[in-house]
């Protein structure tokens, strides 16, 4: 069983940066791949990128490549998500969420924190 607790949400100005955090409990962290998901109004969850065990492989949504990164810190139990130059659309809910088997589709993972707003005004 996993725990994750997410942090770092707020509001910040269109061309603005926030870094987000997901604090995991328990000792088996790096047995998990680990992933970022974000919900807007009245839209489905969507993927927005996951990171490997180690943390040497990582993918993205194409709406956020180049803008977002992340990371995660075993040491620490705790995975990141830097993004920078945001924009009105990046606004939603994020959510970290922890996989056995890692992937794109929510349904692949396992473990969810309950989610840190962000909004970007414009």
């Amino acid at each position: 069983q996993v725990q994750l607790v997410e942090s770092g949400g707020g509001l910040v100005q269109a061309g603005g940066s926030l870094r987000l955090s997901c604090a995991a409990s328990g000792r088996t962290f790096s047995s998990y791949a680990m992933g970022w998901f974000r919900q807007a109004p009245g839209k489905e969850r969507e993927f927005v990128a996951t990171i490997n065990r180690s943390g040497s492989s990582t993918a993205y949504a194409d709406s956020v490549k180049g803008r977002f990164t992340i990371s995660r810190d075993n040491a620490k139990n705790t995975e990141y998500l830097q993004m920078n130059s945001l924009k009105p659309e990046d606004t939603a809910v994020y959510y970290c969420a922890a996989s056995w088997r890692g992937g794109r589709r929510d349904y692949e993972y396992n473990y969810w924190g309950q989610g840190t707003q962000v909004t970007v005004s414009s």
